[in-house]
């Protein structure tokens, strides 16, 4: 579901959890097996866009060409992946 997320633009840990209805207790420890399986990437945001935002600088994702390959992998398997929406705007780190 994460991969998917990931893939719809839903690119941080907040919108990922909205969109897919799973605890934080479940993403954040999620995030860190994929990308330390080397089907993710992450990038923290510029601390000025952050700051600008008045908010915490967020962690953005983004899937590897392994991660790419295993979430096709996972829509034929599974295809009610396709049900998450995407996100509404493109979050560039």
């Amino acid at each position: 579901m994460l991969l998917e997320a990931i893939a719809a633009g839903h690119v941080y840990g907040y919108t990922m959890m909205e969109v897919t209805g799973l605890p934080s207790g479940t993403v954040y420890p999620a995030l860190r097996r994929l990308e330390s399986d080397e089907l993710i990437d992450s990038e923290w945001e510029r601390l000025s866009a952050a700051d600008a935002a008045q908010r915490p600088a967020r962690k953005y994702y983004r899937l590897t060409e392994a991660g790419e390959n295993t979430l096709e992998t996972a829509r034929k398997r599974y295809p009610l992946l396709a049900k998450i929406p995407p996100a509404r705007e493109v979050i560039e780190p």
